[in-house]
């Protein structure tokens, strides 16, 4: 028989969407009952691991770096690149609420939470055609996002003091339950003991996540006219399956935008695995050569970094085989290589900031190290034919021909022949273009030919899609209130972060700026949080 447990508000993940909903409620001074289904250690979700990159609009420190950003050319960009449509009708209001809130809601707010930002603003998704960000947006927590994760834990418990928390981890919802026509609690199972708790709540915020850690659940999505590459690794986590939305969706509610992904182009798997098919996302160098699995360079335009990651995606799910080569030196690699989320940026999760800017300055050798010791896609090799053999040896084929391997290197670096100012090169262009910004510049390598004495030994990385980030989700309105396919509400249930599809059920459209995510986290929790004291 299932034991009960009451409270004014149930929110189900715990993950930053759920943590701030939970301190938000409790500090208007609700009874919460927050419950989550991985273990107590994992309480953060997935924010525990990420990078903490957010994309904000108006902040002092673009002002500082006299980056003329305004909401209204946010909100240009972000139509645009996303490819919103006039009956996005709810993803805009999303969009316009995120670029005009994101300065006071997030950034402010964050930083009168104790949370700092690294002194500098980047330049990301810049678009294909210069139709992404039009400016620097992305700003950097200091301590990533996992410092984010832990501050927002330790002010929930403070918060939740006197017994007005109930903290509920490795808990299972299995079924929502409701009353009169409202949603009044769920019912939960522990899966260390299988003993289930029936869970009242005349209030009940849904933070699940999305449903990119079920591959199941992403091919079945997976937009009908887009690629889809035979393997796929898991950058999501593993219990974003999408189950809760299925039965939201029993209940009425909308699922919207489910096709669309924020997934990544330059994955491979985890030398130490969390879970099953887990990956790791690198941020791809702009100065590798990206080649098919023949060793040939991808083009005819070439692949480069920071510009469209959803093109990166379309083009690399294309592909005959479902993986690809960075083809590479250890002078790129030292200055430009780096794995996304907090696991492999300790000197920035840690705050250790003379290590961080040391190895900005003089590279990050340690990693490239780390990983040409732990991961067995990392293969390095003084000779391209000695590569060639060592990329085959990794496929079990004889895909690289190493002819093929040394005219592909050998034709990028015919550019440098007559000298830096009679290069012709797309890639080459764009290193250029991303370098005249400062924090760009210090992060990428000067164009050079690969072959260049003592930018040696060469590196090939295989590389695949990775999942991410669920786009679209559940619809709510601008209260976080989970809406029916007639656009009402259902009584007593609200949706906020990736679950909501950031909000709206697909704020993003097509395309994320980058760095909306965390804030869209805060933003519809904290807009959850104030619709449900005000009502």
């Amino acid at each position: 028989m299932a034991t009960q447990q009451q409270s004014d508000v149930l929110v189900i993940g715990g993950g930053l969407a759920g943590l701030v909903t939970t301190y938000e409620c409790l500090q208007a001074g609700k009874r919460v009952t927050l419950v989550d289904r991985d273990s107590r250690e994992r309480l953060g979700g997935l924010a525990l691991w990420a990078f903490g990159g957010m994309a904000l609009v108006g902040t002092p420190l673009q002002a500082r770096m006299k980056i003329p950003d305004t909401p209204e050319l946010a909100l240009r960009d972000w139509i645009r690149f996303g490819e919103l449509g006039e009956d996005d009708v709810l993803p805009r209001q999303w969009a316009q609420y995120y670029v005009e809130h994101s300065r006071a809601q997030v950034y402010e707010w964050l930083m009168g939470k104790g949370i700092q930002f690294m002194p500098a603003v980047n330049w990301v998704e810049r678009g294909m055609q210069g139709n992404g960000n039009s400016v620097p947006r992305y700003h950097i927590v200091w301590g990533t996002s996992r410092r984010l994760a832990t501050r927002m834990i330790e002010l929930m418990l403070q918060a939740g003091e006197g017994g007005r928390l109930t903290l509920l981890s490795g808990h299972r919802v299995t079924a929502l339950e409701s009353s009169a026509g409202a949603v009044s609690g769920a019912l939960a199972v522990n899966e260390a003991t299988g003993q289930e708790v029936r869970l009242n709540a005349p209030v009940v915020v849904l933070a699940m996540g999305g449903i990119n850690g079920s591959h199941e659940e992403t091919r079945a999505n997976w937009p009908r006219h887009r690629p889809l590459p035979a393997t796929l690794l898991n950058g999501a986590h593993p219990f974003a399956d999408g189950k809760l939305h299925h039965l939201v969706a029993g209940l009425g509610g909308r699922i919207t935008h489910a096709g669309e992904m924020w997934n990544y182009a330059a994955g491979f798997p985890h030398p130490f695995p969390h879970f099953e098919g887990h990956g790791l996302s690198t941020i791809p160098c702009k100065s590798a050569l990206w080649l098919n699995h023949r060793g040939e360079r991808m083009g005819p335009e070439p692949l480069v970094t920071g510009f469209d990651t959803h093109e990166l995606c379309q083009r690399v799910a294309a592909q005959e085989k479902p993986w690809t080569w960075h083809l590479l030196n250890w002078r790129i690699a030292a200055k430009e290589f780096a794995i996304s989320g907090a696991e492999h940026n300790q000197r920035i999760r840690d705050m250790q900031f003379p290590m961080f800017l040391k190895e900005t300055l003089l590279g990050n050798h340690r990693l490239v190290k780390q990983m040409a010791a732990e991961s067995r896609h990392f293969l390095v090799d003084d000779t391209l034919a000695g590569l060639a053999a060592r990329m085959n040896a990794l496929t079990a084929s004889h895909d690289i021909d190493p002819a093929v391997l040394q005219a592909t290197a050998d034709r990028f670096d015919a550019n440098f022949a007559s000298g830096n100012k009679l290069h012709n090169d797309d890639q080459i262009r764009r290193i250029q273009h991303a370098r005249q910004w400062g924090p760009d510049k210090l992060r990428t390598c000067k164009p050079a030919p690969l072959q260049m004495p003592g930018a040696g030994p060469f590196i090939a990385i295989q590389m695949q899609l990775i999942t991410r980030k669920s786009l679209g989700g559940l619809q709510t309105d601008l209260h976080s209130r989970v809406l029916d396919a007639a656009g009402q509400p259902l009584s007593g249930l609200y949706c906020v972060g990736e679950a909501a599809g950031f909000g709206g059920g697909g704020a993003s459209g097509k395309r994320s700026l980058e760095g909306t995510f965390l804030p869209g986290c805060i933003l519809t929790a904290r807009t959850a949080a104030r619709s449900i004291v005000g009502g």
